[in-house]
């Protein structure tokens, strides 16, 4: 189901075609929130249109559809973001490698660990930087937060990662 509400927040950008969001979803949100593929993509956008939610604003050259939020979109939209979810859903591949990380020796346990220290450190730099150019730009704050999500989740990986290392070293 959160597909269905990543693609109204995204409309709720910009309108787009199936093939822009799937851009997005690979440069933004991939990575840190969701995946999804472009045949998941289309029938979504075929079913918020048909529930209302979106409409269809342009249809172009080689049948690209550029889709719209609507104020009924919004409202959803809105609804989903304020409800307090007790159970949130998590699919994070990392973290199920982490679990998995008993079923290595010792030396394949502390590659890995290595690995996530420098890859942590790596992405918590790169964000950090593009959160401080993006606030030399005059976004309200609210547009960086997810970013500084990240930045300090990155952080707290690399953290980790050391301490599990250190751990490790020690038994």
């Amino acid at each position: 189901m959160s597909l269905r509400y990543a693609l109204l927040g995204l409309l709720a950008e910009e309108p787009a075609s199936g093939y822009d969001l799937a851009g997005k979803f690979e440069r933004n949100l991939r990575r840190y929130a969701w995946h999804a593929q472009q045949s998941q993509i289309y029938p979504e956008l075929n079913r918020l249109a048909a529930d209302g939610l979106a409409t269809l604003v342009e249809q172009g050259p080689r049948g690209r559809r550029t889709y719209a939020i609507t104020d009924a979109g919004r409202i959803e939209l809105r609804r989903w973001i304020l409800d307090p979810n007790d159970e949130p859903i998590v699919r994070n591949e990392h973290t199920l490698k982490l679990f998995l990380l008993s079923t290595l020796d010792s030396q394949e346990a502390r590659q890995v660990l290595q690995q996530q220290a420098e890859s942590s450190l790596k992405e918590h730099e790169r964000l950090r930087a593009a959160i401080d150019e993006a606030s030399h730009t005059g976004q309200p704050p609210v547009a960086l937060f997810a970013a500084e999500l990240g930045a300090r989740y990155f952080q707290t990986v690399h953290e980790w990662a050391l301490w599990a290392l250190e751990r490790l070293d020690n038994t």
